[in-house]
This record gives structure tokens, sequence and C-alpha cells, in this order.
């Protein structure tokens, strides 16, 4: 288990990251859709959003900060405290994370950001697996003796 810990930690990181910035990110798309002289350059330009189904950036703001930073706080929370829920709120916290991505893209130019939390939700994906030990099973697995219908012979306690 001592290699689990470098593996939690980097996990434990990522999701950190993404929950602040999350919710950074959902305040200030928030703040500027409620009061337009606080827009920063955090705010996409408000022509991506003609043609789509928000008339401000105040829906996607409060999802972005609710949603995914929220999974990601809880995800944090879970597996700081090693409860039994954490690899599945980690696994949800990735997949949110590209479900995210898949989402702005359709409405949004691609950028650059766009291909970095793609590739931390892949990330968080990565570590989770590492986490559940997936490789090792498939690999022991492999090498197990199977009975005439190719079942494996092995017994797992």
């Amino acid at each position: 288990m001592d290699g689990h810990r470098g593996i939690r930690l980097t996990l434990l990181i990522v999701q950190a990251f993404v929950a602040l910035t999350a919710l950074a990110g959902g305040a200030a798309l928030v703040i500027g859709s409620l009061d337009p002289g606080f827009s920063t350059a955090w705010n996409p330009p408000a022509e991506y959003l003609e043609g789509g189904p928000f008339p401000s950036y105040l829906v996607p703001g409060i999802t972005l900060a609710v949603v995914l930073g929220g999974v990601h706080v809880l995800a944090f929370v879970q597996l700081e405290r090693r409860r039994p829920w954490a690899l599945f709120l980690s696994a949800a916290a990735g997949y949110a994370t590209l479900i995210w991505i898949f989402v702005q893209m359709a409405f949004i130019p691609f950028s650059f950001l766009q291909a970095l939390y793609f590739s931390i939700g892949l990330v968080e994906l990565g570590l989770v697996l590492m986490l559940l030990d997936v490789h090792h099973r498939r690999t022991s697995r492999r090498h197990a003796p199977a009975d005439r219908d190719g079942a494996s012979t092995t017994r797992h306690a």
C-alpha cells in the first residue's frame, strides 16, 4: 500500500486544484453575469452564448461552481478521510470534468483550458484505476490456469 500513498496524494492535489478553480471560475461567471462591471478576463465573450440555451453565464457559472466544484470538494473530503465511497466519488468527479468539457466545447470554441481540463479529467480517472489496482488484478487473472470453458480456476478470498 506504500505506492498507493503517492497516488492518493496526487489525486487529492488534482481534486483540490479542480475544486478551487471550478469554484473560482463559477463565481467569476456568476458575478460577471450579474454585474457586467465586474466582468473579468476569465469571462468568455458574450458572443459564445448566441444560439445556445443560456442568455447569460449565470446558469453555467452556478453549474460550474456547484456541480463540478462541489463534486470535487466532496470527493476530496471523502478521499482525505479514507471513506468507502471515496473512489466512486473520485471517478464521478473525473467523469464530471470530462462531461463539462464536452458540453462546453459544443458551445465555446476550442481553447487551451479545455485541453488542460480534459487531460486533468483523464488523469483523475487513471489515478482512480491505479488505486483500485485494476492493472494488477487483470495481470494476475491472465496467468491463472483456465478450465475447459476458459474460466479461471483461481479462487479469490
